[in-house]
């Protein structure tokens, strides 16, 4: 005689086979393939979306990046000018010194 847990594990295993079957056809549908090409276009259009954002952020990191080169480039030049007319004070004393 066949016991209850196998009759219930034999059970278990038809209605698994049961409901595989169903699934792979709900799965390979027309209904579900128009759901399947609905949600791949959303997510090209939220990629679409990122990368222009990426994009806006990128070029403005490029602008911040230059402005700031230009105020190290701008202040170095300042403080270059600033040793220079140190110098040339020095000369200047030095030269009325010996005079």
């Amino acid at each position: 005689m066949i016991s209850i847990s196998t009759l219930k594990k034999i059970g278990l295993f038809a209605g698994g086979v049961l409901f595989g079957t169903a699934g792979v056809k709900v799965l390979a549908s027309k209904d579900a393939k128009k759901v399947y090409t609905n949600c791949t276009a959303a997510a090209l259009r939220a990629k679409d979306c990122v990368m222009k954002t990426a994009t806006t952020v990128q070029e403005n990191a490029e602008d911040i990046l230059a402005e700031a080169q230009q105020i190290n480039d701008k202040r170095a030049a300042e403080e270059a000018a600033a040793v220079q007319e140190d110098e040339n004070k020095g000369a200047k004393d030095l030269t009325e010194e010996n005079a």
